[in-house]
């Protein structure tokens, strides 16, 4: 299509229509390298921020488990080079038990919070919400700069704490007290803790302006036509996801604010009269209770699962609807079952806390709320299954990793059945086969949608495609590779295999799984090297990938196909373009695609 009848649909011209479109001219101010790629206020730079800072984390999370899966793997191997590079927290080229528990804990850390949170959600709420909304950037550019500067503190501290001399914490991504709470108790339990505190705390804060930011921009600047039922499923999953950070990361910081209170205050929040080995002698303090840390971690702890999942839902159920060239099916159940997944989400937080002595019948009431947010999420699988029913699907990079993250999402929630139940917990509880769980359901899942995103909408980024040959590796590797490595995890669990515990090969029960443990340790090294060719499929293509000639190089509907292939500084040059229809007109009236900004026939119905 040409470039007017792209935007102006029948060739008429389109005025402006929103108050934010009157202060068009302040983006033409000149900008310097600091302003456009440091201190950037725009939207797109912001996001491109987020983004690379979040694959620099998740190289570093990837190389900590290959870490640690080679001393699973080979617990009775030396490896002298591991000395060289990690010195005494390898000596003799064999990973000591401290540095096994903190490789742990900052593998957890970084994927939750800095890649599937920061990465995910910084990336993909910061590019699209202007873009498929109609506007200019951000209700307030100067905050969403500020999120992504505390986003960068955090990660500054949190890096800083691998390389202190008593090393980072190691309590285990969720750092439960005591053990986190004792500053004598383990060596991460030093200054790697307060670092990690800090770290979090700065973490929280750039979540939350964010959130407020991306929540303001949805409900106030959308362009005229853009009513909330013609917005894009991306839009809606990334609001729910604000609303979800908005309202639970706040009470993981007053959890965390307690804890330093009792590392370094004398306070017993989570501290009793416990005795310790070490000094022959019980605690000072009382009254206070690990089980308290629990109920606040977990509080956001569970919304945090699908603040990570969320987005991805959002970004596949686009990619698959522009690929099967149809419809998305249920539109308005699609946006039911986020608005029930964000309810819920909230009443659920106890499940993680079967085997804590919680009171049977309390248990019973978390086990239905439990087994029902399965509901929404199996009306979300349906309709994605439906969308790809007859249609005629393009297999782009994009499109694999979307279907790929709906196998994953099947999967991995269907063993969250057997965890959901009280009963079976008790057994399942801490062992691999709540690895495998949340590694397929989280995030497995999580990254698919990610790379799912990054593929979509590289060419609107970069105005360049990446490479198809490594995308189509890429994908095949990493989609039979994750089930290579966590599936198996299943049936260790269910023999009783406890998780994070360095070696195995003393336990003469568990013996029978040296084997399959070398196996998956080995694929998990061929799995992270693909993640690297990735990396450099992504940086290669910003320099030198195809060029993108078309503006909708997917024959897409949303409003960010109607900007230039490279969008400056404002997104349109001219007006913001106004909407009349739906995001997903597919396949309609013989055209096989239909803009947003394309007016209604005399024979439409409004959507």
């Amino acid at each position: 299509m040409s470039t007017d009848s792209t935007i102006h649909g029948t060739g008429e011209v389109i005025v402006s229509h929103d108050a934010h479109d009157a202060g068009l001219e302040v983006h033409h101010h000149k900008e310097t390298f600091i302003t456009k790629y440091v201190f950037s206020q725009d939207h797109k730079m912001i996001c491109k921020q987020f983004l690379i800072t979040g694959m620099i984390w998740a190289i570093l999370g990837g190389l900590m488990s290959v870490l640690f899966r080679l001393q699973l793997g080979y617990p009775d191997s030396t490896f002298p080079w591991l000395e060289d590079i990690l010195g005494k927290w390898a000596k003799g080229g064999k990973i000591q038990p401290e540095a096994y528990y903190a490789l742990i804990t900052m593998h957890g850390t970084v994927l939750v919070f800095f890649v599937l949170t920061g990465g995910l959600s910084g990336t993909f709420a910061n590019f699209l919400i202007p873009l498929q909304i109609g506007a200019r950037d951000m209700a307030s550019p100067f905050l969403n700069m500020l999120s992504y500067w505390f986003f960068w503190m955090a990660s500054v501290v949190m890096l800083t704490s691998l390389f202190i001399e008593t090393g980072p914490a190691s309590g285990g991504w969720t750092v439960y007290p005591p053990l986190s709470a004792l500053g004598d108790a383990n060596l991460g339990s030093k200054g790697g803790m307060d670092y990690w505190i800090t770290g979090m705390a700065l973490f929280v804060v750039s979540s939350l302006l964010g959130g407020l930011n991306y929540i303001t921009t949805i409900l106030n600047m959308r362009t005229k036509g853009m009513s909330m039922t013609r917005l894009p499923l991306t839009i809606w999953a990334i609001l729910f996801t604000a609303i979800l950070g908005v309202l639970s990361f706040p009470v993981l910081l007053s959890g965390l604010i307690l804890l330093l209170f009792d590392r370094h205050a004398g306070t017993s929040f989570y501290l009793s009269d416990i005795f310790i080995s070490a000094t022959q002698k019980a605690l000072p303090n009382e009254g206070g209770s690990p089980i308290l840390y629990q109920h606040l971690f977990w509080f956001l702890g569970h919304p945090e699962v699908y603040i990570i999942i969320l987005p991805a839902m959002g970004l596949v159920s686009e990619v698959m609807a522009i690929n099967s060239r149809k419809p998305i099916f249920g539109y308005m159940a699609m946006v039911g079952s986020l608005m029930a997944i964000t309810i819920l989400a909230f009443l659920v937080w106890a499940h993680h806390m079967f085997v804590t002595g919680l009171n049977p019948f309390l248990g019973s009431v978390f086990v239905l709320l439990t087994l029902l947010i399965a509901v929404p999420s199996a009306i979300k699988v349906f309709n994605w299954l439906t969308t790809l029913w007859r249609g005629n699907i393009r297999f782009t990079p994009a499109m694999l990793f979307a279907i790929g993250f709906v196998s994953m999402f099947i999967s991995g929630g269907l063993t969250g059945v057997f965890l959901g139940n009280s009963t079976l917990d008790i057994h399942l509880h801490d062992t691999m086969f709540i690895v495998a769980h949340f590694h397929i359901v989280m995030g497995v899942s999580a990254f698919l949608g990610m790379f799912c995103g990054v593929y979509h909408w590289f060419p609107k980024m970069y105005g360049r495609y990446m490479n198809n040959t490594m995308a189509y590796i890429h994908f095949w590797v990493t989609f039979a590779g994750a089930y290579l490595i966590f599936w198996p995890m299943h049936y260790e669990g269910l023999a009783g295999l406890p998780r994070r515990y360095m070696d195995y090969s003393g336990w003469s029960s568990f013996n029978q799984f040296g084997g399959l443990n070398r196996f998956i340790s080995t694929v998990s090294m061929v799995v992270f090297a693909v993640q690297l060719m990735f990396v450099f499929n992504f940086f290669y293509s910003i320099f030198k990938g195809r060029k993108v000639i078309s503006k909708n190089p997917w024959q897409a509907n949303t409003l960010e196909w109607t900007t230039p292939i490279r969008p400056g500084h404002g997104n349109w040059p001219g007006e913001i373009p106004e909407v009349h229809r739906w995001a997903y007109d597919y396949g309609k009236d013989g055209k096989e695609f239909i803009l947003q900004t394309e007016p209604l026939g005399a024979d439409e119905q409004h959507h």
